[in-house]
């Protein structure tokens, strides 16, 4: 059950941010749940083998490179949805900072429970 609340979350987040960002286009909040579905598939699967292959160049750039990575995922993941459109790396780098960081600040707290128990 939490993690279809974190997929509607996440969805919801997408499509509010796909309104306000310039260069974010989405049809349908139908859409922002494929997408959401979508990313968080290429975040278990993909993610991890890129980090692991990125390994040196993340630690020569302390880290900051997971930005890139995210932003590549995000890519992937739009090109793989039809009716969600990213105009450019910039703007994908935009909105996938903007959509880690709101996420994270959301389930700050139940993390932190999980993480008690």
């Amino acid at each position: 059950m939490k993690l279809i609340i974190r997929l509607l979350v996440s969805a919801a987040i997408t499509f509010l941010l796909a309104q306000v960002l310039p260069g974010i286009h989405v049809d349908s909040y139908i859409t922002a749940i494929w997408f959401a579905v979508v990313l968080g598939l290429l975040n278990v699967f993909l993610k991890p083998v890129l980090i692991i292959f990125t390994l040196p160049l993340t630690l020569l750039t302390f880290g900051l490179f997971l930005f890139i990575i995210n932003t590549i995922t995000v890519l992937l993941a739009s090109d793989w949805v039809k009716g969600f459109k990213i105009d450019n790396f910039g703007s994908g780098l935009l909105f996938s900072l903007l959509l880690t960081l709101i996420t994270s600040l959301l389930f700050r707290e139940e993390d932190r429970q999980r993480r008690e128990e």
